[in-house]
């Protein structure tokens, strides 16, 4: 079985199921019947409104996003897919801290599904900052189907490994 490595958390039998699409050359077409089209929000303010929205539906007392855009150099510097940054500052007497997220510009070209799945993730570091139980559990709290998505945008970076064609 070849190496999978976004998928190397999951059971080998997991492993196995998506092997035996890419050996059939059926992963893309499994992608596209789920996902059926990207979505629109291709601007950075248009992804700070729409992170905006979620936040005050679920995240209504956390401290406020300060900025919120794509980035372009997330996936080769970092190899991650968001990342969350908290700047700390003295002001006055208080200490004010500036959170923003970032979205590697993959997401531009992806289902709402997905670009919803990296929100939720990047949004729950505003309240939990390690990836355990608390902070998963308020990852199902703003999108039921958390897991699922993220299971599926894995498979998507195992398509786009395998040829760099784009679904969407």
């Amino acid at each position: 079985m070849q190496v999978l490595k976004y998928l190397s958390a999951y059971s080998d039998q997991t492993r196995a199921q998506v092997s035996k699409l890419i050996k059939e050359d059926k992963l893309a077409d499994v992608l596209r019947q789920r996902y059926s089209s990207a979505h629109a929000i291709r601007t950075d303010k248009g992804l700070y409104d729409y992170v905006q929205d979620l936040k005050s539906e679920f995240l209504r007392n956390a401290d406020p996003i300060n900025k919120v855009a794509y980035d372009n150099k997330i996936h080769v510097i970092q190899h991650a897919l968001g990342l969350h940054t908290s700047i700390s500052r003295v002001q006055g007497g208080k200490l004010k801290a500036k959170h923003e997220i970032r979205v590697a510009t993959m997401f531009k070209d992806v289902p709402l599904e997905f670009l919803r799945m990296i929100a939720v993730h990047e949004l729950a570091h505003v309240k939990e900052k390690q990836h355990d139980k608390p902070f998963y559990k308020l990852c199902c709290y703003m999108e039921p189907n958390y897991h699922q998505y993220e299971f599926d945008l894995r498979l998507y970076l195992t398509q786009l490994e395998l040829s760099p064609e784009r679904l969407w």
